[in-house]
């Protein structure tokens, strides 16, 4: 029985994004296998993934550690995906089931309700899950993966500071929907695009700081043959 390498690349990722694994920690894999209780094996895996999607450096007969991105390496991401969630709104208009319509309706319809209630975090989750929804409603797989990578990395490099307004953020939502479910693509860009610049302004640079104490990872399931 072996445990996936895409599982300890999950872990290993969640840990560099919530500081577990500090910036520019060394990533020994035996250590690591130890931290999550698998093989070397899965873990050798996974740090290559990690360091195609930028969260890992791997130098020859230096060994792997945690990336130590600039700040302008996270502008740059930030302005990336405001230029690709435009073009993601666009497609799911051309391309989203009713499946994705009614997630993302009953995403609204409660970002709607917590706004009202002055929800903080719920606020924050909620709009993840819409944009997810609907980067998934582009029926995409290669843009999907850049929303997805660059959420993680954004993520990791900023804090977000909850909307000034949260029913006017909200209202957002609902017309970038609306848009998306009469199959007006071009009014579902030029929305969205709008919304990602404002949501822009709330993004906060985690600035690095000294080593955290690594918490004691859960060992991980093992895969059923």
């Amino acid at each position: 029985m072996r445990v996936p390498a895409h599982s300890v690349c999950t872990a290993i990722r969640d840990d560099i994004v919530s500081g577990a694994l500090a910036r520019g920690a060394r990533l020994a894999e035996e250590r690591l296998a130890r931290r999550y209780g698998v093989s070397r094996i899965p873990v050798r895996e996974a740090l290559r993934t990690l360091e195609s999607e930028g969260f890992v450096v791997i130098r020859r007969h230096a060994g792997a550690q945690v990336a130590e991105p600039t700040e302008q390496e996270a502008a740059d991401l930030l302005e990336t995906r405001m230029l690709l969630e435009p073009l993601g709104a666009a497609r799911a208009a051309r391309r989203r089931t009713e499946a994705h319509l009614r997630v993302l309706r009953g995403l609204v319809r409660l970002g709607q309700e917590r706004a009202r209630g002055g929800g903080g975090e719920d606020l924050r989750a909620l709009g993840g899950w819409f944009h997810e929804t609907l980067a998934q409603a582009s029926v995409s797989p290669g843009l999907i993966a850049l929303l997805t990578q660059l959420r993680h990395r954004i993520a990791w490099m900023y804090a977000v500071e909850p909307p000034a307004e949260p029913l006017a953020y909200w209202a957002e939502h609902g017309a970038i929907l609306d848009a998306v479910a009469r199959g007006d693509a071009e009014r579902a860009r030029a929305l969205t695009a709008l919304h990602a610049e404002r949501s822009a302004g709330a993004h906060r640079l985690r600035f690095p700081g000294g080593p955290r104490p690594a918490r004691r990872a859960p060992r991980l399931a093992t895969a059923r043959p």
